[in-house]
């Protein structure tokens, strides 16, 4: 069928939960994309797209369309990822906590980190450095860059998305970026 996103909406909350369908498979691509940049992981970014589509279905009474259901999605995406991060934050600190007490286990973990030969090309290289680079930005900050700089979405719509004044979204993008440049400052010397 060819509805739009308000003419799906409008049937799910007529009764018709099969058009909930039209809406998964029209933004799924996008939601996933913004989960996996946001975490880093595909796993973790698959299950943020469940759990999206879930918070969404249930909470598709709330959606009052004053934005477009796309930015609205983006919105339960970003929060539901966010979520699953905080969450798996504090899971990843207890577990090093846990680690400290085996010296073996943290040389065990400092190993497997350890790139191959392969690995370091230029593209890994930076690939390498972004990622941890990316895990020390706030989950304000790095929600703001990704929606930014990998979906291309602009300042106000961040600000939608994320619940915050334009201002505020431009900041946490500006502080992404100086604090990005920063740590991928030593990759860019050996470039001069």
């Amino acid at each position: 069928m060819d509805w739009t996103d308000a003419d799906a909406v409008a049937q799910v909350r007529a009764g018709n939960p099969d058009a909930f369908r039209v809406l998964v498979e029209r933004h799924s691509r996008a939601i996933f994309r913004l989960a996996f940049r946001m975490t880093g992981n595909e796993q973790d970014a698959e299950d943020a797209v469940q759990e999206t589509f879930l918070r969404a279905f249930k909470q598709l009474k709330n959606f009052d369309g004053r934005s477009s259901f796309s930015t609205w999605l983006y919105r339960v995406c970003a929060n539901c990822t966010i979520d699953s991060m905080r969450v798996r934050k504090k899971h990843e600190q207890k577990r090093v906590r846990d680690q400290e007490d085996s010296e073996t286990d943290l040389l065990a973990q400092q190993a497997s980190k350890a790139p191959s030969a392969e690995q370091l090309t230029h593209s890994r290289e930076i690939n390498s450095m972004l990622e941890p680079a990316l895990e020390q930005l706030s989950v304000m900050e790095r929600t703001a860059f990704v929606m930014r700089h990998y979906e291309g979405l602009g300042i106000e719509e961040i600000g939608r998305i994320l619940e915050v004044q334009p201002n505020a979204a431009k900041h946490s993008v500006f502080r992404a970026v100086q604090k990005l440049r920063r740590a991928l400052e030593p990759l860019m010397e050996g470039v001069r």
